[in-house]
């Protein structure tokens, strides 16, 4: 029980971050055109993207089709990473699989709302141009370096 406890509590506390940061973007911060930019650091601006597709967007979903698509694979591959926590031993694994489920469900629940899930965190590196270092939202930024973090899952 403890396993699925640990998990599952990550997995809504990134949840409850994911939403409140995408809220705060486009309600109190006034973004509300794709592309509008808030400059935070040199290296770090908010800007608005609508995202039809999965990571970097890939698998773009202009249609409804696609969209209902996406939403089932996301809800599938969430049914998979919960049964996942719940079978995991390791506490740091359980962790992240949490942070990719919050993560998972705030997009499922951004693309059922609008059709698109919401981005804003934008990064820049020494020159790099922004379209190689492409917005994303927290709820898939934390996910993806504490999941490279913690390593490879093991059996």
């Amino acid at each position: 029980m403890a396993n699925r406890t640990l998990g599952f509590s990550v997995a809504l506390i990134v949840f409850a971050l994911d939403q409140l940061s995408k809220w705060i973007i486009t309600g109190p911060m006034s973004l509300f055109i794709e592309g509008q930019q808030y400059y935070v650091l040199p290296i770090l601006q908010f800007t608005l993207t609508h995202n039809n597709g999965i990571s970097l967007g890939l698998l773009n979903a202009t249609n409804p089709i696609g969209r209902w698509m996406l939403v089932a694979l996301t809800t599938a591959i969430a049914i998979a990473v919960a049964y996942w926590i719940g079978r995991e031993k390791n506490r740091l694994d359980r962790i992240a699989l949490g942070m990719v489920l919050g993560g998972a469900l705030g997009n499922i629940l951004d693309r059922s709302r609008h059709g698109y899930v919401v981005d804003f965190l934008d990064l820049h590196f020494r020159g790099i141009p922004s379209y190689l270092c492409p917005s994303f939202d927290d709820g898939l930024c934390r996910p993806f370096r504490d999941a490279v973090a913690a390593g490879v899952p093991h059996s």
